[in-house]
């Protein structure tokens, strides 16, 4: 940020706060245009108030007047034709920023705004535009007015150019959303929500899905991150954003998932340089002091009590500290930012860790991240045993947490193949509690699903209404179909998953096919299937990592029906593809569950004094 921005905001806030119009007379006349003298006299009388140069202040007040004048112009053409103007801000790390005015009428469709936009930087192709406003990437299949654009709102504008590889932005994000939505809808679990300790989260099919989604951009948003990839960052966060809106709001509220990606978000309008977005940031902002404040207490004191004075969530709060700082600056409420860069500056200084420990624990075989986190919890980072024995006790901690729940997980597995309903979900953890309580399984999954995951309420039908429970289980288990059965032993399958496999699918041969590849616990074990159910077909030294090209008929007598092996090949072959998805997924994801504390706080220190200089100025 420039001295003539800060002069900027200065000036304005003050005209605001004279009530001063710069597009009505004696600056301006509709006959005359702009009044030089009116004009003059007023940047004389503001320079030697405020200490600022003269030709600065007269230059600032002429762009003010001609924004106002603009805005004006375009008021009343949107009045009398409908047609709205947009104050386009383009975002592209290759060439900077550029502003450009764009006209839509607001019952056009976001692709409308789009083709309007890409005519208007010259871009080939319109769907490599994506257009922001208020915080909401602009859907192109909807009309701006249902998404709820206006006339005169500035919106930015991140144009897919290519990244180093040459691969388009917006392609690079779809291929990121399908990756995404392929790890979490697969049956396998590939990921799964966790809380800091290393405990599993159970929620309902829908808000679990919800979640994970989120959860999956929000990683992949904060691997961009870390290259500096700001423009892809933050579509994916907005992408999160869309997921986590249709969790419930108060679940959302008292976690810290959500209120870092808010935070995550400011972060990212603060590196791209775009003030633009500036009621969004303080909305956000406000969302993530609440939440944290809600988790670690009204002055962090819940947090300290649990996790001692030098915890590394403090660089969290570090960086809240200073976008708030950030946003009351633009705002030019300079004392309060003043007060909040103060306080993170105090942060910074206990966050800085001594760089000869660092390396001496990465020496030793440590990461990074987890050695940079141990020194900010031991001691403000001056003792490298107990480093190194915060380190093997957050190990041992996830170890046995993992350990301990892998009941509920195997049970959470089991529950989510037979309902993916929420009406029918319920808590695999409640189940578990009430079977050490010496209930049946059965009996404690039916109580949970009347009394919709109220645990003390199941208790009491469980002891009050046993029988009526007893009713509602199952009464005639499904058998295997001998045939069937045959079938998928000769396809290759073990007997005894063979035949669980179809009593859970009622004898459906092919979901008890897709559920049995579900099963495999790894690539190489779908691609063994493939290529025996291959031969069977006839099929030899097939490409099993490419689409279907052989529809060959059975050579075999001994072999199952044709249309059995196109299923066993077409479901192995979307697994292969899930797999696939899920080791670009987690290509470059970090490992360290505690990888969001990790902040290595080098910009935030930049920005921080930037912006303390700029108030001295």
């Amino acid at each position: 940020m420039s001295h003539l921005d800060n002069i900027f905001i200065q000036v304005r806030a003050r005209l605001q706060s004279e009530g001063v119009k710069l597009w009505e007379e004696p600056y301006y006349s509709e006959d005359l245009g702009s009044i030089e003298g009116a004009l003059e006299n007023l940047a004389k009388e503001y320079s030697n108030v405020m200490g600022f140069d003269l030709c600065r202040c007269k230059f600032i007040l002429t762009e003010l007047q001609e924004n106002a004048l603009r805005k004006l112009a375009a008021r009343r053409e949107y009045s009398s034709t409908g047609m709205a103007t947009f104050k386009v801000r383009r975002i592209d790390k290759h060439s900077g920023a550029t502003m450009v005015d764009i006209k839509c009428h607001l019952n056009s469709l976001g692709s409308d705004l789009q083709a309007a936009i890409a005519e208007k930087l010259q871009m080939p192709n319109a769907e490599h535009v994506k257009c922001i406003a208020a915080g909401r990437v602009v859907s192109s299949n909807a009309s701006l007015a249902d998404q709820l654009l206006r006339n005169n709102q500035q919106l930015i504008v991140i144009v897919g150019d290519g990244d180093n590889s040459g691969e388009a932005l917006y392609e690079r994000i779809n291929r990121i959303k399908a990756d995404v939505q392929a790890v979490v809808s697969s049956q396998n679990r590939l990921i799964e929500m966790e809380d800091q300790n290393g405990s599993p989260v159970f929620l309902p099919p829908a808000e679990n899905r919800a979640l994970l989604l989120g959860l999956g951009f929000c990683e992949k948003a904060r691997a961009a991150m870390l290259r500096e990839d700001y423009e892809e960052a933050l579509l994916l966060l907005l992408e999160a954003d869309q997921s986590f809106a249709t969790c419930d709001s108060q679940f959302l509220e008292s976690v810290d998932n959500y209120a870092l990606l808010n935070l995550d978000i400011v972060w990212c309008y603060l590196c791209l340089k775009n003030v633009t977005q500036l009621p969004d940031a303080d909305r956000r902002l406000a969302i993530c002091g609440r939440n944290f404040r809600r988790s670690y207490g009204e002055n962090f004191e819940r947090l300290y009590s649990m996790k001692g004075k030098a915890c590394p969530e403090r660089a969290l709060i570090m960086r809240l500290q200073l976008l708030q700082g950030v946003v009351m600056f633009h705002q030019n409420r300079r004392d309060e930012a003043f007060e909040r860069f103060e306080a993170a500056n105090i942060l910074l200084r206990e966050l800085k860790i001594n760089g000869d420990q660092l390396a001496l624990l990465v020496e030793m075989g440590f990461e990074p991240a987890e050695a940079r986190l141990a020194l900010r919890s031991c001691s403000g980072g001056s003792n490298i045993e107990l480093a190194v024995q915060f380190i093997q006790e957050r190990r041992q901690q996830l170890k046995d947490a993992r350990k301990q729940s892998k009941a509920e997980r195997a049970l959470q597995r089991r529950l989510m193949r037979s309902s993916a309903n929420d009406s029918d979900w319920v808590n695999p953890r409640s189940v578990c509690t009430l079977t050490d309580m010496g209930f049946e399984g059965g009996l404690a999954t039916v109580a949970l699903q009347r009394s919709k995951n109220d645990l003390p309420k199941a208790v009491e039908l469980l002891q009050t209404e046993a029988d009526v429970l007893r009713a509602a289980l199952p009464r005639n288990r499904v058998t295997s179909d001998q045939d069937k059965l045959v079938q998928l032993l000769q396809l290759g399958f073990k007997e005894d998953n063979s035949r669980v496999a179809l009593e859970n699918a009622s004898n459906n041969i092919e979901r008890a096919i897709e559920s049995l590849l579900r099963a495999f616990q790894s690539e190489e074990e779908l691609k063994e299937t493939l290529e025996r159910v291959g031969r069977m077909a006839g099929i030899e030294g097939q490409n099993w990592d490419g689409p279907s090209t052989s529809s060959a008929s059975i050579g075999a007598q001994t072999a199952p029906p044709s249309p059995l092996i196109e299923a066993v090949m077409k479901h192995a072959r979307s697994e292969i593809e899930t797999y696939k998805a899920y080791e670009r997924f987690n290509a470059d994801i970090s490992q360290n569950d505690m990888d969001y504390l990790d902040l290595p706080l080098v910009q935030e220190e930049k920005v921080l004094h930037e912006y303390l200089n700029l108030l001295q100025q």
